[in-house]
């Protein structure tokens, strides 16, 4: 699942960022998102997460802690980068899929689509993945984002099956989906050799077996 923005720190759609309000209007910018996301990185890879606090990114930009939070509520939001907006991006792309496309298919494609990321983006994706995958301090944040993600794929199986989002079907789509994402990004995290896509399309390969033996899900 995958979150990172573009090198110049706009956001692209990825799982697995958060898209807190831009500084007030008539407000000069200080600074960007994606500036603040580095600088924090920097401090995660130096100190590690736990000891980084706000005060210490703000100095690293060289900003005030209040525009960092106006940027990210908190620091565990840092990581996930403009989490909203690409869920934004992952509606978007799963309600682009032709509707002919059987469900197992469109939702397989719409989480690669939605996890495809730059080589060059900074911070890198397999720095902001095993941060957010490995970091205990981050677990329980993680869990609200994950539920968010699954949210997105339930209401799509819901308007494709004429049911609700939180019927069973779209209830299980969504675990089932995210589960098969995040043990591809646990192996690609391991390995390392293969590359993520081609993780996710296997894993994701998985989906098709369970909806075949489990459409009929009240």
């Amino acid at each position: 699942m995958a979150t990172r923005n573009r090198p110049n720190g706009r956001a692209r759609s990825g799982l697995l960022p958060d898209g807190s309000p831009p500084p007030g209007r008539g407000r000069p910018v200080a600074t960007s998102h994606g500036e603040i996301e580095q600088a924090a990185f920097r401090l995660f890879a130096e100190r590690g997460f736990a000891a980084t606090t706000l005060d210490a990114i703000a100095a690293e930009v060289g900003v005030g802690r209040r525009t960092v939070t106006r940027y990210h509520r908190s620091k565990n939001d840092i990581p996930w980068g403009r989490f909203d907006l690409t869920l934004i991006g992952f509606r978007e792309i799963l309600d682009g899929q032709p509707e002919d496309l059987p469900l197992h298919e469109a939702v397989h494609r719409g989480v690669l689509a939605f996890n495809r990321f730059p080589d060059d983006a900074r911070p890198p994706h397999r720095e902001r993945m095993r941060l957010i995958l490995t970091t205990p301090e981050l677990q329980a944040h993680s869990v609200l984002r994950y539920q968010e993600w699954r949210r997105v794929i339930a209401e799509y199986v819901a308007r494709r099956t004429g049911g609700a989002p939180d019927d069973l079907l779209p209830r299980v789509v969504g675990q089932v989906s995210l589960a098969l994402a995040l043990a591809a990004y646990d192996a690609w995290l391991a390995d390392g050799t293969t590359p993520v896509p081609v993780l996710l399309d296997r894993a994701m390969g998985g989906l098709r077996a369970y909806l075949e033996g489990g459409a009929d899900i009240p």
